[in-house]
């Protein structure tokens, strides 16, 4: 049961400093912004996939999470 606890407080614990870093740079200068984002606007309409970003975000996470688990 301890685990699981130290995970959850792990969890609340990122959620929080995304959240201080979302308050404190509301316009981040490279999010939405790299090349292969994708961005398709019409008359009526706006189309945002930010592919480059999710690759770049996910990779940073995948680093965290793999020197946590080799401190551990």
């Amino acid at each position: 049961m301890g685990d699981i606890a130290r995970v959850m407080v792990l969890i609340g614990a990122v959620l929080i400093l995304a959240g201080l870093v979302i308050m404190v740079f509301p316009r981040l200068p490279f999010v939405g912004k790299l090349p292969g984002d994708i961005l398709i606007k019409k008359e009526n309409y706006t189309f945002y996939f930010p592919v480059a970003t999710s690759i770049v975000i996910s990779i940073i996470i995948s680093l965290v999470l793999y020197f946590i688990n080799k401190i551990r």
